[in-house]
């Protein structure tokens, strides 16, 4: 009983292990790039290739400069917001179109990672996972350049010049929007806006204001005329672009709940968001961690793979998926599964050293039983015998009371010492990871 109760342990115990590693890739194999921010020296070069988990020869390279991010930022970014080196670097691999977009960002201040995923959205990505990484905080105004170019080189097909510019037209217009009222709110604001002009095919001026004004009040959030203005200017390009609704949704869908999920967790009180709401969202959420617990099917792509300690601590960390926010490194993941082999081991040695300990004590027994047998013709003989046999018996019962009891204090200090292997292996291997840090002047 005590083996079938461990086997079920262990099996248990091995589905959380490999759930908690998603193994799986849902897409065929693709190519996947990075690029580099063309300022960053060799040895910060390195360092971001092995944050993101790859070798020089396992990925296309690109770099990066500051005059490819003038091209379409320069337009409508301040000078202060467009600078003059470029750090910011990106790894993207392709997914099924119409999957959507999955974003994480590593000391990436000034934009986040939802504002980077619906902005990719406008420039006409459907299915991408994109890591953006530098190796002190950056704004980020780069990133998006180096998105678009590494998926360009990637699937062999150059985005549409026109969405490109919109893009990043969008993505300063955020993160302007952003230092007012809050990445999150600012976020969510011009990606629900845009969601509803896209999915409803909404062109007039005076309906998109009328858009803005409802969703802004979604968001507790009162915007002034010029912001007003500057947002329908937006969304009037969006509109002339025709885009498919149903390619983007996964996109904008997934980037609405990020936000809102944000805010909820920062004490926002969101409007439509009653009792009933909340306790919905309180079950969902339980759904949701049980799912992300059993479940061997999740699949981060390239996001599961950085080695988010090569950073530092104190890096900044931010992605769509929370489950993708600060990984253990390859080390750290090796010592839990080194924790776990131990602990399957100590389970069976502890069963082993028991059953050991039970076959001694019934062969001890058995030793002891034969006694009477081999004085049956001596107690027939006299009596005086038979009291002789009989206290033979008795101090050999005593000899098998003291047998069992040996027995049983060596298997307590067998089990005990076993007990206490485990918890020294517990302890092993100590797992320490190497840090960079710079400059940040």
């Amino acid at each position: 009983m005590k083996i079938k109760n461990k086997i079920v342990s262990v099996l248990m115990a091995t589905c959380l292990v490999f759930s908690s590693f998603g193994f799986s890739r849902s897409f065929a194999d693709s190519s996947k790039v990075v690029t580099i921010g063309v300022n960053n020296t060799a040895e910060q070069r390195q360092t971001i290739l092995n944050y993101f988990g790859v070798k020089e020869n396992e990925v296309e390279i690109v770099t990066v400069n500051n005059q490819e991010e003038r091209a379409y930022l320069g337009k409508v970014a301040t000078e202060e917001q467009l600078g003059r080196k470029t750090y910011s670097c990106a790894y993207v691999e392709p997914t099924t179109e119409g999957s959507g977009i999955n974003v994480k960002t590593a000391n990436i201040t000034w934009v986040t990672s939802s504002m980077v995923a619906t902005t990719l959205s406008t420039a006409g990505l459907t299915g991408a996972n994109c890591v953006i990484a530098a190796v002190f905080p950056v704004s980020g105004t780069g990133a998006l350049t180096g998105v678009m170019k590494a998926f360009e080189n990637a699937t062999g097909k150059n985005l549409d010049e026109d969405k490109k510019e919109l893009a990043s037209e969008e993505l300063i217009t955020t993160g302007d929007l952003g230092d007012d009222i809050g990445q999150d709110k600012a976020t969510g604001i011009i990606n629900d806006v845009k969601a509803d002009i896209i999915k409803n095919n909404t062109s007039d001026k005076t309906q998109i204001a009328n858009t803005i004004n409802n969703i802004t009040n979604n968001y507790n959030v009162q915007l002034t005329d010029a912001q007003v203005d500057k947002i329908v200017a937006l969304m009037e390009k969006i509109a002339a672009q025709h885009y498919d609704y149903n390619e983007m949704k996964a996109t904008l869908n997934n980037v609405s709940d990020v936000v809102k999920d944000n805010l909820k967790d920062a004490g926002e009180d969101l409007n439509n968001s009653g009792i009933l709401d909340s306790i919905g969202s309180f079950f969902s959420g339980i759904g949701d961690w049980f799912s992300n617990l059993f479940s061997s099917s999740k699949d981060l792509g390239i996001l599961g793979d950085t080695n988010d300690s090569m950073l530092g601590k104190d890096s900044i960390i931010d992605a769509t998926d929370k489950a993708a926010e600060n990984l253990p490194s390859k080390e750290e993941a090796e010592g839990f599964l080194t924790k776990i082999v131990n602990w399957f081991k100590s389970l069976f040695s502890s069963d082993s050293s028991d059953g050991g300990s039970d076959n001694n004590s019934n062969q001890n027994n058995g030793t002891t039983m034969t006694n009477p047998d081999s004085n049956n013709d001596n107690n027939n003989s006299n009596l005086n015998n038979s009291d002789n046999n009989t206290d033979s018996n008795s101090d050999a019962n005593n000899n098998n009371e003291n047998l069992d009891n040996n027995t049983n204090d060596n298997s307590d200090d067998q089990n005990q010492s076993n007990d206490n292997n485990s918890s020294d292996n517990t302890l092993n291997p100590e797992v320490q990871t190497d840090t960079e840090h710079f400059d940040t002047n």
